[in-house]
């Protein structure tokens, strides 16, 4: 059983994991940057630790100071919450390493969700439908203009490491998705150290719809329904409203056998969430899946009664 612990992260949702702790009968351990001495979620926690100065590189993100911090408390498992370590791959394989319970996925979940066109890949060979574009990512732009004009133009060129709207452009014709290819894998590469991109069919006036799953290290996967978020500026999310507007109680249950059927083919443990792109027409396309909890969560946990955290 874990007993303690380690939260390696702070503010809002630091302050959602102590309270979860707290009601589960679990000790809590905050780290803090020597900016954040007197934060709340360091006067919340049990307990609380200085892992470095304020940059959130040499504390939040350094990986040591969070290890050597875990280490000293005895915590037996470190949660991240969502943003700094929480999708790092490396990290969740270095707790595993050192025998800390990483509360998230596995290494290699996260690995596969980080990259966006093998996940792709991987859930449409389960059956899940998605985007028509690009067999992985795009080494020959000449390949990928044939592509274009195969599926129709317009396109959409989007970073394999992508997120937050970074490293994503439409193409409208031959000549602009040329550029398109060259700029987002420049801003890719500055953006997250990886240039790949690949091509998926811009699915214009679509509705974007994600799925909460839960799923346990037995097998187990459900979903507590979804979240619309298609009211975005540049590609970053601005209203999430549940239940969405578009569904019907078949296209529902249809979209959530699909959401649980990604997770499955990933092999995918704890909270995360499948995200599909909706057609008026009611056909719906996997895009990308979310390998931690996410800001948005409070929106299911009001519908639901649940405290996904917890």
């Amino acid at each position: 059983m874990i007993r303690r612990v380690l939260i390696a992260n702070r503010g809002e949702i630091a302050i959602r994991i102590i309270r979860a702790c707290r009601e589960a009968g679990i000790a809590s351990i905050a780290v803090y940057s020597q900016a954040d001495q007197d934060s709340l979620h360091a006067s919340l926690a049990d307990e609380s630790i200085c892992i470095g100065p304020a940059l959130p590189g040499e504390s939040y993100l350094k990986i040591p100071a969070i290890i050597a911090a875990a280490e000293i408390c005895d915590a037996q498992a470190i949660h991240p919450g969502y943003g700094f370590l929480a999708e790092s791959e490396k990290f969740a394989q270095i707790c595993r390493d050192c025998n800390i319970t990483f509360i998230g996925p596995t290494p290699e979940s996260i690995a596969l969700s980080g990259n966006k066109s093998a996940c792709r890949d991987k859930v449409r060979e389960a059956g899940v439908p998605t985007v028509p574009g690009s067999d992985g990512l795009i080494t020959d732009p000449d390949a990928a203009v044939k592509l274009a004009n195969k599926i129709g133009f317009p396109v959409l060129v989007k970073a394999s490491a992508g997120g937050g709207g970074k490293g994503m452009r439409i193409a409208h014709n031959d000549v602009t998705l040329k550029n398109a290819i060259s700029m987002a894998s420049v801003e890719a590469e500055s953006a997250f150290g990886d240039s790949g991109v690949y091509l998926e069919k811009f699915v214009e006036n679509a509705r974007h719809v994600e799925f909460q799953i839960l799923a346990d290290s037995h097998g187990h996967v459900i979903t507590l329904g979804e979240r619309e978020c298609s009211i975005q500026r540049r590609h970053q999310k601005l209203i999430e409203e549940t239940p969405s507007t578009g569904l019907t109680p078949s296209l529902r249950s249809k979209m959530a056998r699909a959401a649980v059927k990604a997770a499955k083919a990933m092999n995918y443990t704890n909270a995360g969430t499948a995200e599909f792109l909706l057609t008026d027409d009611g056909h719906f396309y996997f895009i990308e899946f979310n390998a931690r909890i996410q800001v948005e969560h409070p929106v299911t946990e009001e519908v639901t009664g649940i405290d996904l955290v917890r």
